[in-house]
């Protein structure tokens, strides 16, 4: 039987075409079969880079999301090179105010008069008694880091079929491949559907986003990303500011409803009050791929042609530049020591 390539990755979201162009990069012949792009949840994030301001406990999952924080300026810059194409990604540092002071806080406290030398101004709530600040945390636009990968992909020779169904008997057997197409290795990264595929715990959760603009010549209130409680506030340069994100477990329900919405527009005037002027751009949602224990899926499957990618959660954006080098390195039989943290067998052990 013909082989279509040496590696196919089954799904086009921003981890399976970053390691589809990671392993092109490295010489492989790379197909990509996706249903639709647009279905992605890389359209849907914020981009935040945030492994501190998140307060992920110590152990792998913080441990993998600040392995890829410290790649994002070359893996950037590299992508750039490659498409002339800017990514976004901006090294703002971010700002966690709070509304009462924790008695048992791990973090240096900074005071609110602290926190407003951080702004250009004070665009704090009035509520606001101090919080955090993490300079080495930042953010990238998502769409335009999308972009510039699919470019990069399609320049570096990828091969991409859209509109093709993959479906759980295909993954049964592999001696026949996927869809009607051979390869030597598989690699599944279909994101919050991949359970429709495989029995894995990955399941979606629904997230709501808004965004404002603010008017051509006006300055931005805000030069960092504020990360509040159940809110988040991420100013980009050309004057548009993305306001996320519910999490909410509904399976796939499609949709903006009145009640998220109107949370976030709640909880982000609150915060930031200055934003309440400026006009709403765009409403929209997506599926983060949600595990267990929020560590996501990573390594080789019961079946050692297929290889697995996905149950990213919140994550994906920051962890595609370490997902693609641990994958990719596996396939040259380069084992990471994460791996072990993030191998699918460990849900059969609880």
């Amino acid at each position: 039987m013909t082989k279509a390539a040496e590696v196919i990755v089954i799904g086009g979201g921003i981890i399976g075409l970053s390691i589809a162009l990671e392993l092109r990069w490295r010489g492989l012949q790379v197909l990509v079969l996706t249903q639709d792009y647009q279905t992605a949840a890389a359209n849907a994030a914020a981009g935040m880079l945030a492994p501190q301001a998140e307060e992920i406990p110590s152990g792998a999952l913080l441990d993998l999301c600040t392995l890829s924080r410290s790649l994002y300026t070359d893996w950037t810059n590299k992508l750039t090179m490659a498409t002339g194409l800017d990514t976004g990604y901006w090294e703002c540092g971010i700002l966690a105010p709070r509304y009462e002071r924790p008695t048992d806080a791990q973090i240096t406290w900074q005071s609110r008069a602290e926190l407003v030398g951080h702004l250009p101004t004070d665009n704090l709530g009035t509520e606001v008694v101090g919080g955090y600040w993490f300079d080495t945390d930042g953010q990238v636009d998502n769409r335009a880091l999308y972009k510039s990968i699919q470019v990069a992909a399609e320049s570096a020779g990828v091969r991409v079929q859209t509109g093709v169904q993959v479906t759980a008997e295909d993954l049964q057997d592999l001696s026949q491949g996927v869809a009607g197409l051979v390869a030597d290795r598989y690699i599944l990264a279909t994101g919050a559907w991949s359970q429709d595929l495989l029995p894995v715990p990955v399941v979606p959760r629904k997230g709501q986003l808004i965004a404002l603009q603010v008017p051509h010549g006006e300055d931005l209130p805000l030069n960092t990303v504020l990360f509040g409680t159940e809110i988040y506030i991420v100013p980009r340069r050309d004057g548009r500011i993305v306001i996320g994100a519910t999490s909410e477990d509904v399976g796939f329900a499609t949709g903006n409803t009145a009640e998220g919405v109107q949370g976030l527009f709640d909880r982000a005037i609150r915060l930031c009050p200055a934003l309440a002027k400026y006009p709403v751009v765009e409403e929209w949602w997506g599926f983060r791929p949600a595990t267990p224990d929020e560590l996501p899926i990573l390594g080789y499957s019961a079946d050692p042609r297929l290889i697995l990618a996905t149950g990213h959660y919140r994550n994906g954006i920051l962890l595609a530049p370490a997902t693609a080098q641990i994958i990719a390195d596996l396939l040259f039989d380069q084992m990471h020591p994460l791996l072990l943290s993030c191998d699918y067998r460990r849900f059969m052990k609880q």
